[in-house]
């Protein structure tokens, strides 16, 4: 997929990873476009998938969210997971969900303003949903960094 990138779709990229708010004559300056191409280039990859969104990236300590974890779900039926994803995803606080390899199907984390609240998405939320046999959490003590891929040509 990535050949269908070239220089200035990249550039684009780049500086929205950057700052997602960056305007778009601040990306054509730097890449000698024109307003208009750059932003025919960003609907563009859009459209074809590349660019899934621009969202902020917000500060959950700063929110009151001092708490997360990645939880492991072992379900009952794999092939019911789909069940399963969808009570997941009416938990605000479950804020991400993979299909993963190994001891568990599903993979998730969540957030919580404090232990108390953990406990009770965990054991209230997350341990009555129907279909999950056995979740196993490992508490996170902090991000030392995040970032999207890099992209090359």
């Amino acid at each position: 997929m990535s050949a269908e990138l070239d220089f200035f779709d990249i550039g684009i990229l780049e500086s929205l990873e950057k700052d997602g708010r960056v305007p778009l004559s601040t990306i054509a300056n730097e890449l000698s476009i024109s307003n208009t191409m750059v932003h025919q280039r960003i609907q563009r990859l859009i459209e074809n998938g590349y660019l899934l969104g621009i969202r902020p990236v917000l500060d959950e300590k700063k929110l009151g969210y001092d708490w997360a974890s990645f939880t492991g779900l072992t379900l009952e039926k794999d092939y019911d997971s789909s069940k399963v994803i969808g009570a997941l995803h009416s938990i605000p606080e479950v804020t991400e969900c993979y299909y993963i390899t190994g001891s568990f199907t599903l993979f998730v984390r969540i957030t919580a303003k404090n232990h108390e609240h953990m406990r009770k998405i965990l054991y209230d939320m997350i341990d009555h949903i129907p279909g999950i046999s056995k979740t196993d959490s490992f508490m996170e003590l902090g991000c030392a960094f995040r970032r999207n891929v890099k992209i090359t040509l």
